[in-house]
């Protein structure tokens, strides 16, 4: 046992660590990997293994009933690229996307630039905005796919106006029109959503550039353009990129637009609305083929898709970022209000000196 020496020269024991001292050590060290070690481990049971296996079961002749079969190698990405269905649900898909992402982009930035104004009960309003959120996507496919059935509001009311000249609704049968009527439940449920997350980016514009603007002449929409647009760049380019990953994965509406009930679910009887992944549900878990193996690598195939556009997104955002942040291609007041603010800094710091110095 080691030893110290005392002021008197005597020599005395060292002290011997405690069961408690040394378990308190343990709990600063190991507690917080701890805490954070359900979501790992949730992660890694239904989010890495299930991703992994995924490779294993594209990778060979795989189905529901009869289980792994014979390795193919890639085979079955081969039989899926071959397939006109899956072109043409790729191409649903991102006809649907445009048609829900760009109006719910522009509609997002309309709504929260009046959220942003001085009005009464503001609260109310941008609590009302989310309510759409909060409806489950199913029961709003249901009641939009009511709206355009055929006893619906629209059909009706554009047959007595003489738009339309038989009674069967034009949404269930025309491959636009059934994309604009699912793009419509995109742009319900989640233009407030992207509202809000636009006002909150808004609220931290500095408002002596809105001063500026105005002492300039500048009118509400020339504000809105050069100073909200460029003050919120960062959160516009991040809504663009989730609401890119979100629109191309889109299931529930499609799934569910003609009530997904007996003969339906499977996007129209000429495949007019199927998305990929409602073709990959089809293939794999619906009535049409029991094709776990192709399902699986049109998951891959799909996945690499929205990789790439993801990327090319972040790259064209970035490139456009970079080019307009010179100061050259700021509007007069921009200018004027920037170059004020840094003059201001110099000044406020020699007036906080002087008033050290003074006490």
């Amino acid at each position: 046992m080691a030893t110290e020496t005392l002021a008197t020269g005597a020599p005395r024991t060292a002290r011997r660590v405690g069961w408690g001292q040394r378990l308190s050590r343990w709990d600063i060290k190991v507690s917080p990997y701890l805490y954070i070690s359900p979501f790992f481990i949730v992660f890694a049971v239904f989010g890495a293994f299930p991703l992994f296996f995924n490779v294993v079961v594209a990778l060979h002749d795989w189905h529901r009933r009869s289980g792994m079969g014979d390795f193919v190698g890639l085979d079955n990405f081969a039989w899926v690229l071959r397939q006109p269905l899956f072109w043409r649900s790729l191409e649903n898909t991102f006809s649907i996307f445009l048609w829900g992402g760009i109006p719910q982009l522009i509609l997002a930035l309309v709504i929260a630039s009046i959220l942003d104004q001085n009005l009464r009960a503001r609260t109310f309003w941008r609590m009302s905005v989310l309510i759409p959120f909060v409806v489950m996507p199913v029961a709003t496919s249901m009641i939009f796919g009511q709206v355009y059935g055929q006893f619906g509001l629209l059909v009706p009311n554009l047959h007595d106006l003489g738009l339309l000249t038989q009674y069967s609704s034009p949404f269930f049968q025309d491959r636009q029109l059934s994309h604009i009527a699912i793009g419509s439940m995109v742009i319900f449920r989640w233009t407030g959503y992207n509202a809000l997350i636009f006002l909150a980016a808004m609220q931290a514009v500095p408002r002596d550039l809105y001063e500026a603007a105005t002492v300039d002449g500048a009118g509400r929409v020339r504000q809105f353009f050069s100073v909200t647009i460029p003050g919120i760049r960062p959160t516009l380019i991040f809504i663009i990129l989730t609401m890119t990953i979100g629109g191309l994965e889109i299931f529930d509406e499609a799934r569910m637009f003609d009530g997904g009930g007996t003969g339906g679910g499977t996007g129209g009887a000429d495949n007019q609305w199927t998305t990929v992944v409602l073709y990959l549900y089809n293939l794999g878990f619906g009535d049409w083929q029991d094709r776990l193996g192709q399902a699986a690598a049109v998951g891959w195939i799909f996945a690499a898709i929205i990789l790439t556009l993801s990327l090319v997104n972040i790259v064209l955002t970035r490139t456009i970022a970079s080019s307009d942040s010179g100061t050259k291609r700021m509007p007069k007041f921009l200018r004027a209000a920037s170059k004020a603010r840094a003059q201001a800094a110099p000044s406020a710091d020699v007036n906080e000196s002087s008033e050290g110095n003074a006490r």
